[in-house]
C-alpha cells in the first residue's frame, strides 16, 4: 500500500493569500470551481461556497466522452489538467458572426461559456453540471454560447436528462482533438483586449497560483507529466476495458516491468468518467523530456500484457489487488 494518494485534481486547495477569512455576512466572489475558495477555508470553491444546492442528477452517463475524438484526453482536460485549450469542429459548420469554438478547462469566475466581443466562443469544460450527463450539459452550454450576444458570458443551464444534443451531436468526429497545455490563463484575455475587469484579474491571479506545471507527453497518448512540491507525477489516461487494463498492470508489476525507470513507481489510478488513469510518482528530478523514452517503452510492454490470456499467477493476483485497492474514483 502505498503510503500517499497521488493528487486527485488538477490543482491543490489554497489560502486566498489574503491574510482574512471571510465574515458570516461578507458575500463569498464567485470563481472557478477548481480555484482556492475566497473565504479561507482552503477548500476548492466547488466543494465549499461553490457547492450548488441541489443537483438534478437522475441517470449518470459513466463514459460521457465516448465516441468523441480524443476520449481521453477529454477526461485529462476535465479532471488533471489545469489549463489548456482545444479547437473544436462543429458538424455543421459555424454559424455566421463565429469565428472559431475553443475548448477550455477553465473560465474566470466559473463561467460555463464565453461569447467574445469578437464573437468566437470559450466553453469551460471543468465546471458543475446540472445533470447525470455531462456531454449533454456541455451541449447545451455551447448551444445557448453560438447564441449569446458577443461580449457576454454564458450561464448556467439546467438540463433536463435525456434532452437535448450532445457534443457527440454538435462535433465533427474526423476532426482531430489536440489539446495545447498552458502554463497559465493568459488566454482568458485577448491581445487585442484592453485590461479586464477587477474581477477577471482577480480571478486570474488565484487560478495562476493553484495551477501545478503540467505537460503532455508527446510520444503517447493522453499522458501528462506534473511538478509537485513533493514528487513528480506521470498521469496516463488509458482507454482499455477497466479489467483488462487491471489484468495487464498487475502482469507487468509482478515481473517487475511497471515503473518508468529507476526511482518511479507505479502507485494507484484513478477512475475517471469511465476510464482508468494509472498512476506514477517520479522523483522531483525527473521532468517531462525525461519521461517520453521509458513512456514509449512502457506502452510496449503493455500491449504486450493486454494481449496474454493466461490466468494470472499467484503473484500477480496479489499485485492487482494492490492496484485495486489504491484506486481513487474521481467522477
Amino acid at each position: 500500500m502505498a503510503k500517499k494518494r497521488p493528487q486527485t485534481k488538477a490543482s491543490r486547495p489554497q489560502p486566498t493569500g489574503r491574510g482574512r477569512t471571510a465574515g458570516a455576512d461578507e458575500p463569498v466572489p464567485v470563481v472557478g470551481a477548481r480555484e482556492p475558495c475566497p473565504c479561507g477555508s482552503g477548500r476548492r470553491y466547488k466543494a465549499c461556497h461553490g457547492r450548488t444546492a441541489t443537483h438534478a442528477v437522475t441517470e449518470l452517463v459513466q463514459r460521457p466522452f465516448e465516441g468523441l475524438a480524443g476520449e481521453c484526453d477529454w477526461v485529462a482536460l476535465r479532471e488533471l489538467v489545469p489549463a489548456a485549450t482545444a479547437r473544436l469542429t462543429l458538424k455543421d459548420g459555424l454559424p455566421e458572426g463565429v469565428p472559431s469554438v475553443t475548448l477550455a478547462t477553465v473560465l474566470p469566475m466559473a463561467w460555463p461559456a464565453l461569447r467574445r466581443d469578437d464573437g468566437s466562443v470559450l466553453l469551460g469544460l471543468q465546471n458543475d453540471t446540472s445533470s447525470g450527463d455531462l456531454s449533454r450539459d456541455l451541449a447545451d452550454t455551447l448551444t445557448r454560447a453560438l447564441k449569446a450576444e458577443p461580449g457576454n458570458p454564458v450561464g448556467t443551464g439546467r438540463t433536463a436528462s435525456g434532452v437535448g444534443p450532445r457534443l457527440q451531436d454538435l462535433l465533427d468526429p474526423a476532426a482531430p482533438f489536440e489539446p495545447e497545455v498552458r502554463t497559465g490563463f493568459e488566454f482568458w484575455i485577448p491581445e487585442s483586449a484592453e485590461n479586464a475587469t477587477p474581477e477577471v484579474a482577480a480571478s486570474l491571479e488565484r487560478a495562476n497560483s493553484a495551477a501545478i506545471p503540467t505537460v503532455k507527453l508527446s510520444g503517447t497518448d493522453a499522458a501528462y507529466w506534473c511538478e509537485t512540491p513533493e514528487k513528480n507525477h506521470l498521469r496516463w489516461v488509458m482507454p482499455h476495458p477497466e479489467e483488462k487494463l487491471l489484468d495487464a498492470l498487475a502482469r507487468l508489476h509482478a515481473a517487475g516491468a511497471g515503473s518508468l525507470g529507476e526511482g518511479t513507481r507505479l502507485v494507484g489510478s484513478f477512475r475517471a468518467h469511465g476510464l482508468m488513469v494509472p498512476v506514477w510518482d517520479l522523483p522531483s528530478g525527473m521532468g517531462a523530456e525525461e519521461c517520453e523514452k521509458p513512456a514509449v517503452e512502457f506502452a510496449g510492454r503493455l500491449a504486450e500484457a493486454l494481449a496474454a490470456d493466461t490466468p494470472l499467477t499467484g503473484d500477480e493476483r496479489r499485485a492487482r489487488g494492490g492496484l485495486t485497492n489504491r484506486q481513487v474514483t474521481l467522477s
